[in-house]
Order: structure tokens, then C-alpha cells, then sequence
């Protein structure tokens, strides 16, 4: 046989071969699999270096080895030529901080630790390994530098007096009885609480000496250094005794031992609330705190929180955003004092903007079909974004003439490879009439004309959003043959306070519409098969998903992981006794509320949809009770029903093969009951 070359001139061999090769290069992408849900890096944290040049973040990977996650700091160059890994083995390095001066990179780290307590950790920019710094008993979980590098203020907690002194003897001790004697007893990952609390201390760098800033019986955090070095704003709830309310305030202190707080807010609701995870932001100038203000302590995280400064002498505070009606994160002020920009929270996206220090108008910095989750401020206005879109997982950018410019490239290699399900946006009425809006993301292969297995997937919170972000759950599903829809309904933040509020101490009803409508929407699309639905989702998407099957029988499947359908069950089993109280009162004076609520639970008989229940036994956000008493109940039932309960893990599954299994028996469960396709239409392996 003669070879190519001998039959075809010389450039229509190079065309041949050239167009082969495109050809093999576009086959060699293929679908998303369990295999890539363990293999993305998640990017977060960036840090521009004081000298513009380097921008440090963090990326935490599976390790499938030792069944574990890991987090190491990277950091690119700002021109993207040179990546560099800083830090490497089997810990977690997180929260990277320059100092000021621009010598040191600090960060917290696990390593070297038994018990995985965090410790601070320095890098010299001039060279030499990471140095540990802390040795506090209760560890260090957040920092802040001084303005003159030499101090930094550490919030750590404190040490277990029952607590030996190594993770050997402890597996040889009988443990003491846990006393209780908190009104709020229990904490998801935390364990169960006793009198111990989180504390400010200031370290002097050159003495390697950590001395307590704020003794006593509460918990501090959120420390930010005013410019001058004297003062430090921190946050904190106080009173007779701070568990019975969410009453966080800012307060003030000098920086130097021995000295008393003063509170600056006297707001009676929460101001930065440490779940926003947005520190206090000192104005150039010393002169002005921003900060957020939350709404009225009985809305939770319904009400919408705002932008504010106020006086560092204290006084009355100014609202900067109480026109926007949307939520605010991540204060930071301009050079010059003159803006303060931060993350606006918006339909299906967080964007950033900027709004002036007097007030005025709020202008979007930066916004469009993807969402952003952080982002920090260099030399000469150089600003680098954590950003992600439906085709791509979290990756650190420049910002630049109101474009990105790519940073960070975890994950490239990997999404070259794949070819991924496309990310709709849809809009539909609720039966009410009611604008709902969502997702809809369609199998990479689509089929013309065929009715897919559609899933119906429902976020948590419930005051949560689906946004423009990689989702790899949705992509799974997709690649697997399913259609799958996603609807933000009402309780979901992004769309204003009464649009959240709408579900107040009313589970289960407006957004059961909702989720329905979005069902109802597609189907009518021509692309549902409406006899094979399936839905799901995890902790209040659980809740959501059994209050949903409960009401509506048309679902063939559902998978419900760590949620709840019998309040009264929760009530002093769970982390959200004030929550409950606030919102729905104490269940003998509003036994009513408590029922209605809790009807998936009551009247369970009315579920005929086949449900996979899932949660760790170390849950304390949603204890694995809750799962517990619906697959029972189901079971008693008769009902199509299985309970996996992932040993040692929390509310989130950590642990990387226990998520894998989560995953892929929410796949088997919904093959076993949908992917029998109906007369005429397509099966799955086909598509």
C-alpha cells in the first residue's frame, strides 16, 4: 500500500494532515465525570503584593490518596508570565496576608498539627522556609497586619482545660462529661459549646510574643488596624448574654494591652455579621469606619444589609445604599478616601461597584454573565477579581479597562478537555404571577425534537441565590443525559428584601409554587418529559425538595440531603434555636406555626415520590435526626426509600470519597426511576 505522500501532492498533504489533526483535537473533548468533580482546584482568597507586581491566592485540590482536601498558596505574576507554588504537602494553608512593608506573607496553616488546629506562619520574601509564629493551645482563625509591619492583631480561642496535650494521649483517655450550661449549646463542626470564647490578641512580631487584647466571656472577631496604628475596630455581640440575640456591634479598642473596648454601633440588629464575612474598612484617613448594617434582628438573613460609615468617635452612622435594596459585601475604600467599592449582590450574580463616600449614586465597576466572590486592591488602581461563569470554576483575574485578563489558570488543562452542557438564564411566572427566574442547562449532545429526564434542582439558604457560577452538580447531571432546571425562588436573596421575606415563618408555600412554576415553565418548552421529573437539593434545598413532594406527586425520584421536614424536631436538636425563636416563636405558645410548617413530617402519607435521604451523623446545622425521621416514616409507609449516613462528616461532606459517593448514588437513585425513557423518545445512552 502506498503511503499519503506518494498519492497527494505536497500541499494537499499538508491540508490532509493539518485538517486531521483539528479533527482528532475536537474529538478529543468529552463529557463531564465523577472523575472531574475531584479533579478541579477551587481558586479563592486573592492578594495583591503591596508592590503590584504578584498576586498570591489560595487553591485547594482533592487529595485521593489520603482521602482528604488540601489547600497550598500560589502566586502569579501580575503580567501572567511566571506562576509559582509557595506552599506544598498534606495541610491546608489559607487566609494569605502581606504585611504592609511588603517582606512577609503570613498565612494559617494546619501543619505540623495533630489536632489540625491553624496556627500563624510567615514567609520572608527575601528567602527561607515558612516560619510558624503562634503556638496559642485554642489555634488562630483570623488576622490583620499592623500599618508598620511590626504587630499583627490574631483572633484565637480558647484553650480546652480538659485538652491534652497530644493527639496520642487523647486516644488513650476516657472523656469527661460534656456539661452544657449555653443557651446555645451547639455548633456545626464546632461540636457542642461550652463557656470557652474567641479573643483578640496582639503578637509582636520581632518578640514572637502573643499577649490578650480582650479578656472576658465573649467572642471577638473582624479585626481591622486603624492607618495610624493606635486603634483596632473588631466585632462582637455583648450584653447579659449573647447567645439569646444576633445584636453584632462594632466596637473600638487601643492597641495595647490592658485597654477598654468602647461600642461604636448602637443599631439594634446585626452590624457585620461574622457569616457575611465582611471586616469593618478604616477610611484612608483614619477618620471614617464602612461597614454593613443588617436589617431588623427579627428578619435574620431575610432582611437586606447595607452599606454604612460611620464616625471612628462614634456617632450616628450614614447609609450609603438604602436606596439599592440589594445586599452588599466586602468593603474597601478608594486610595484617595473618596469611593468605597465593594460586591453587590444582584439577579444571579454579585458584581462590583463603587459608591462615594458621601453617598450618591452606586456605579458597577464591573459586571456581566458571570459572578464574582472577592476581590482586592494593589498599587496604581491594579485590582485582581475572583470570578467564575457557568463554563468555568472560580479563577483569579486582573481588572483592566473594565475587562478581565486571565491571572490564575488552575484549571485550564482540565477544561480543554471537556465539552460542557450550555447554561441558559429563564424567566417565568410563578402561579401567583410572581417573576421567578433561574437556569436551565441542556445535555452537551441535544437530540432535536426528544423530551429529556429533567431534574429539578433547589438551592439552599433558603436567603441564598443559583448565580452566574461553575456548578458541578448541574454538569454531572447534563453530561449524564438529564435536563436539568434551577430556579432562584421566593426566599432566595438577590431580588430584594420582600422578595426574601416572602417566605417569613411560611415554609414551604410561595416557594413550592415557585419551584413548580419552573417545572411547569419547561415542560411547556417542548423539552421536559413531564413523566419523568426528578428533584433534589441539600440542606434548605432538602427542606424545599420534601415540602415539594408532599404537595405535588408528579416527581419519579427525589434526593433530599441534609434536610428537615418535622420543625418541632429541630427545635433545641439543631444550631437555629434563637433563629426559630425570632421567626416562628416558641413552639408552646406557637404550636400552630410549628405544625404547619412541619407537614412533609405530618403528613408524610402524602409522599409517594421515591427518596434517597443523605447526611453526616456529625451534623449539627441539620442533624441527621431529621433524615432520619422521613426515611422512617416513608419506610412505614411502604414508600420506595433508602438512608446513607457519611460517618465523622458535618453538614458539608468533606471528606472527597464520601462527596464522590453522594454524587454518584444521587445518579443511580434518579437512572433507577427516570431513565426508562416514555414511548418514542430517546434513552439515555443515546443521547
Amino acid at each position: 500500500m502506498k503511503r499519503l505522500s506518494e498519492l497527494l501532492p505536497d500541499a494537499l498533504v499538508a491540508f490532509v494532515i493539518t485538517a486531521l489533526a483539528s479533527t482528532i483535537q475536537a474529538g478529543e473533548k468529552r463529557l463531564f465525570t465523577l472523575d472531574d468533580v475531584t479533579s478541579i482546584r477551587e481558586v479563592s482568597e486573592p492578594q495583591v503584593s503591596p508592590d503590584g507586581n504578584w498576586v498570591v491566592y489560595v487553591v485547594a485540590s482533592s487529595d485521593l490518596k489520603e482521602d482528604k482536601n488540601t489547600s497550598a498558596l500560589w502566586m502569579t505574576a501580575w503580567d501572567s508570565k511566571r506562576t509559582v507554588r509557595l506552599t506544598s504537602g498534606k495541610t491546608s494553608d489559607v487566609r494569605p496576608r502581606w504585611s504592609p512593608d511588603g517582606q512577609y506573607l503570613a498565612f494559617l496553616s494546619d501543619r505540623g498539627n495533630d489536632d489540625e488546629i491553624n496556627q500563624l506562619w510567615l514567609m520572608d520574601r527575601r528567602g527561607g522556609e515558612a516560619e510558624k509564629i503562634t503556638d496559642l493551645p485554642g489555634g488562630v482563625s483570623d488576622y490583620d497586619w499592623s500599618p508598620n509591619s511590626k504587630r499583627l492583631v490574631l483572633v484565637g480561642r480558647d484553650p480546652d482545660p480538659e485538652r491534652p496535650l497530644s493527639t496520642r494521649k487523647a486516644e488513650t483517655r476516657t472523656p469527661k462529661p460534656i456539661v452544657i450550661d449555653r443557651f446555645q449549646f451547639k455548633e456545626d463542626e464546632t461540636g457542642y459549646l461550652d463557656q470557652r470564647r474567641c479573643h483578640l490578641y496582639l503578637l509582636d512580631l520581632a518578640a514572637r510574643k502573643a499577649e490578650v487584647l480582650t479578656p472576658g466571656r465573649y467572642d471577638e472577631g473582624l479585626p481591622a488596624w486603624s492607618p495610624d496604628g493606635s486603634a483596632i475596630v473588631f466585632v462582637t455581640k455583648r450584653g447579659e448574654d449573647p447567645d439569646r440575640h444576633n445584636n453584632f456591634d462594632l466596637y473600638l479598642i487601643d492597641a495595647k494591652t490592658g485597654a477598654v473596648p468602647r461600642q461604636l454601633t448602637i443599631h439594634e440588629g446585626p452590624d457585620c455579621d461574622p457569616y457575611w464575612e465582611s471586616r469593618p474598612a478604616w477610611s484612608p484617613d483614619g477618620r471614617l469606619i464602612a461597614y454593613l448594617q443588617g436589617g431588623p434582628e427579627r428578619l435574620l438573613e431575610y432582611a437586606v444589609h447595607q452599606l454604612a460609615v460611620i464616625r471612628a468617635t462614634g456617632g450616628s452612622p450614614r447609609l450609603l445604599t438604602s436606596a439599592l435594596d440589594r445586599n452588599v459585601t466586602k468593603p474597601h475604600w478608594s486610595t484617595d478616601g473618596g469611593s468605597i467599592f465593594f460586591l453587590l449582590e444582584h439577579d444571579r450574580r454579585n458584581e462590583l461597584a463603587r459608591v462615594s463616600s458621601s453617598g450618591g449614586p452606586v456605579a458597577r465597576v464591573l459586571a456581566g454573565r458571570f459572578d464574582l466572590n472577592d476581590f482586592d486592591f494593589g498599587p496604581d488602581g491594579r485590582t485582581a477579581v475572583l470570578a467564575s461563569e457557568p463554563s468555568q470554576p472560580f479563577e483569579v483575574f486582573a481588572l483592566e479597562h473594565g475587562e478581565r485578563r486571565p491571572i490564575s489558570r488552575q484549571n485550564q488543562e482540565l477544561f480543554e478537555q471537556l465539552k460542557l452542557a450550555t447554561v441558559e438564564e429563564i424567566q417565568f411566572k410563578s402561579r401567583d404571577g410572581t417573576p421567578i427566574n433561574g437556569f436551565l442547562v441542556k445535555p452537551p449532545n441535544p437530540q432535536s425534537g426528544a423530551k429529556y429526564p429533567t431534574l429539578l434542582r433547589i438551592h439552599g439558604g433558603p436567603a441564598l441565590q443559583f448565580s452566574q457560577e461553575f456548578k458541578d452538580d448541574w454538569q454531572l447531571f447534563a453530561a449524564h443525559g438529564y435536563l436539568v432546571v434551577a430556579a432562584n425562588p421566593r426566599g432566595s436573596s438577590g431580588r430584594g428584601e420582600a422578595f426574601a421575606k416572602a417566605i417569613y415563618a411560611d415554609w414551604g408555600n410561595k416557594d413550592v409554587e415557585d419551584v413548580l412554576a419552573a417545572v411547569d415553565n419547561i415542560v411547556s418548552l417542548g423539552v421536559a418529559d413531564p413523566q419523568r421529573l426528578g428533584i433534589g437539593g441539600f440542606s434548605y434545598g432538602a427542606m424545599l425538595t420534601n415540602y415539594t413532594i408532599a404537595k405535588d406527586a408528579r416527581f419519579k425520584a427525589a434526593v433530599s440531603r441534609a434536610g428537615s421536614s418535622n420543625i418541632l424536631a429541630g427545635y433545641g436538636t439543631d444550631q437555629y434555636t434563637l433563629d426559630y425563636e425570632l421567626e416562628l416563636g416558641t413552639p408552646w405558645r406557637n404550636l400552630d406555626v410549628w405544625l404547619r410548617i412541619s407537614f412533609p413530617f405530618f403528613h408524610a402519607d402524602r409522599i409517594v415520590t421515591p427518596t434517597l435521604f443523605l447526611c453526616g451523623d456529625k451534623d449539627f446545622n441539620v442533624p441527621l435526626l431529621n433524615s432520619e425521621q422521613m426515611y422512617q416514616a416513608l419506610r412505614s409507609l411502604g414508600r420506595d426509600t433508602q438512608l446513607v449516613i457519611y460517618p465523622d462528616q458535618t453538614h458539608e461532606i468533606k471528606r472527597p470519597s464520601y462527596f464522590r459517593d453522594y454524587l454518584e448514588r444521587s445518579l443511580e437513585w434518579y437512572d433507577r426511576y427516570l431513565m426508562t425513557p416514555a414511548p418514542g423518545q430517546f434513552p439515555a445512552s443515546h443521547q
